[in-house]
């Protein structure tokens, strides 16, 4: 007789999700994939589509607290605030702001850089032999500023790259607009980092990363799960679309909406919606060669399969307030402003939730005191980049596994209680 193959249910199909259920059946378990709106539909669809690897520094940086408010009042600055969601945002916002601090950003930079590091390399890896694969594009990624003296006052998070061991080279006036015409001339000095890739359809990269689980045997199922069944201190079944699907574990990895499910795993994370947008051209007239962080906008131009998308900005207003107009006016004058003639055919919008922790280190690992609960969400800006390391890091946990990362920093357990 043979044994019987564990079972794991992933809750969520983005890129996490996705990830941990491709890690698990290499880990030669049987795998059931739920999605309420199917693969690839939330933040993994709109994404900026950049494997950031040398995204390693929070948002939390020194001197937030001090330009924050201003920000808000400046319609030309990528940070909106639906008021009247401010006080539900309180809590939150205290314990978020408590972290922008040079100790505390070295110390989430520390969590962060085991997830992105290799992050081509992981997806490659990942990828092969998938329809997916088709999808990956290495590159440079390029951060680029008015001039140099902008980019020496982000010194203390260059700093922090440099010391993750990130190296780049600096192309300033004539170098930088040789590299690539497509930009102003007021834009005179750029990083240029090597080794990056973007991924040129993440939509459909997803999904096909999803249909390659299900071609391996997995279940794909499109339903909303409403509760997670428990017996004698394990985890035992998966309410979802009016069946229970029963497992030997769960993997909670649905990202922004993680909270109420994390809470009957014993999980009460501080967790927000970082609204974030982005805008498509369609048959742009201009592409930049290479995917861009433009510094002044804190916005992403990342080419893709016929078009430029434009990605960035934050909002806070919780998961269910519709799209505002002001972020994606700013995207289309930022845009404008960098790419000197740029002119399009049709344009397409998307907002989505990014999921903020209040302290910027996502959730990886098992559920306090629920043996079979495990859970993979809170990544903030680098769930694209770190996808493949954190469901390689749950599939291994689930099946017993000492990975070769110290999960130490995501444990789960840090918010059982009145975590910060």
């Amino acid at each position: 007789m043979t044994a019987r193959r564990h079972h794991t249910v992933v809750i969520g199909a983005g890129i996490v999700g996705v990830s941990t259920a491709l890690s698990l059946q290499r880990e030669g378990q049987d795998v059931t994939l739920i999605d309420r709106a199917g693969p690839g539909e939330g933040a993994s669809f709109g994404n900026g589509g950049v494997l950031a690897a040398c995204a390693v520094v929070p948002v939390t940086v020194p001197g937030l607290m001090r330009k924050a408010p201003r920000m808000l009042f400046d319609p030309d600055q990528p940070l909106f605030l639906r008021w009247g969601y401010l006080p539900r945002l309180l809590p939150w916002l205290r314990l978020y702001m408590s972290h922008a601090n040079a100790e505390d950003t070295r110390r989430i930079a520390q969590a962060l850089a085991p997830l992105t590091g290799d992050s081509l390399a992981d997806h490659q890896s990942m990828a092969a032999g998938t329809p997916a694969e088709r999808w990956i594009t290495p590159c440079d990624y390029l951060y680029i500023y008015d001039e140099r003296g902008h980019f020496e006052g982000d010194a203390f998070g260059w700093g922090i790259r440099r010391a993750h061991g990130f190296d780049w080279e600096e192309l300033e006036g004539a170098d930088f607009h040789a590299y690539d015409p497509a930009f102003s001339q007021d834009l005179n000095f750029a990083v240029r980092l090597p080794g990056h890739g973007r991924i040129t359809d993440p939509g459909r990269y997803v999904k096909d990363l999803a249909a390659h689980v299900e071609a391996q045997g997995g279940r794909v199922l499109t339903a909303e799960v409403t509760d997670i069944a428990q017996e004698a201190g394990r985890v035992t079944g998966v309410r979802a679309g009016g069946e229970t699907v029963a497992c030997d574990a769960v993997a909670l990895c649905t990202g922004a909406w993680s909270k109420p499910l994390a809470r009957k795993l014993g999980v009460e994370v501080p967790l927000e919606s970082e609204r974030g947008y982005h805008l498509e051209l369609i048959e742009p007239t201009v592409m930049p060669r290479a995917p861009v962080m433009v510094a002044s906008g804190k916005f992403v131009a990342t080419p893709m399969d016929g078009r430029l998308r434009l990605a960035g900005v934050v909002e806070f207003g919780g998961l269910d307030a519709p799209a505002s107009k002001a972020p994606l006016e700013l995207l289309r004058r930022n845009a404008r402003a960098a790419l000197p003639g740029l002119d399009w055919r049709e344009t397409r919008e998307w907002m989505g939730h990014r999921p903020a922790p209040s302290d910027s280190i996502p959730l990886i690992g098992a559920a306090p005191g629920l043996r079979g609960a495990y859970l993979g969400f809170g990544h903030h800006h680098i769930g694209l980049t770190g996808g493949p390391r954190t469901g390689r890091l749950l599939a291994q946990l689930i099946a017993g596994r000492q990975p070769n990362v110290d999960v130490t920093p995501y444990s789960p357990a840090r918010f059982a209680a009145t975590g910060v």
